[in-house]
């Protein structure tokens, strides 16, 4: 039987961190694909408090396209299409259902302090499918998982990897901080130069 983790998340935008550290995961656990189920719009935006998201249909697109060229990553449209945002839970049986294959939620460490209060579900998902913790911003989760008496009752069901210290820290945040910093700059260079040379960048040669 294949074997798959799912990972959830806004993808707002998918990072290099996001891809390297989902296939560093699945290597480390032995599994043959990783399942990326973007979240709804609404529920970026409403739920999570962000203040901007892309729009669905375009953090699929932009998931589509980097899964194209990796054998090992499929992209499931499954939350965004659903009429309200799915629970995990929900969404693991959906995808057991649909795929026929071994599951396990794959996700970051600094959720482990979030699954006694703010998620739900939470027995079925270790019992029934278990989880794949990759280590973010350097915490101690398995420190923490042992000094904590519901994570250590949970602890059978969890696997913590350990992760490369070169994607500890990258957030989705800090590259829409980037594309704004950039857009502020491109504007800037416009207004300094002659509509005639709109495309100075490519002018240049992309070096600028």
């Amino acid at each position: 039987m294949k074997r798959a983790l799912v990972f959830g998340g806004a993808f707002n935008p998918p990072t290099r961190a996001h891809i390297e550290l989902a296939d560093y995961a699945r290597r480390s656990v032995g599994f043959d694909y990783v399942i990326f189920v973007p979240t709804k719009k609404v529920y970026i935006r409403e739920d999570q408090g962000k203040d901007f998201a892309f729009d669905d249909q375009t953090r699929l697109d932009m998931l589509g396209r980097i899964a194209s060229s990796k054998e090992w990553m499929q992209v499931s449209d499954y939350e965004i299409c659903a009429g309200k945002q799915p629970r995990t839970y929900e969404t693991l049986c959906r995808l057991k259902e649909t795929t026929g294959m071994e599951l396990k939620l794959l996700f970051g460490s600094d959720k482990l302090e979030e699954l006694q209060t703010g998620w739900k579900y939470v027995d079925g998902i270790m019992r029934e499918f278990g989880v794949v913790c990759m280590v973010r911003n350097n915490d101690r989760a398995e420190e923490l998982i042992e000094n904590d008496a519901y994570l250590k009752s949970l602890s059978p069901y969890i696997t913590v990897v350990a992760t490369p210290e070169k994607y500890q820290s990258t957030s989705s945040t800090e590259v829409r901080k980037e594309i704004v910093r950039y857009q502020e700059i491109k504007c800037h260079l416009e207004q300094m130069v002659p509509e005639e040379l709109e495309g100075l960048k490519d002018y240049i040669g992309g070096k600028l």
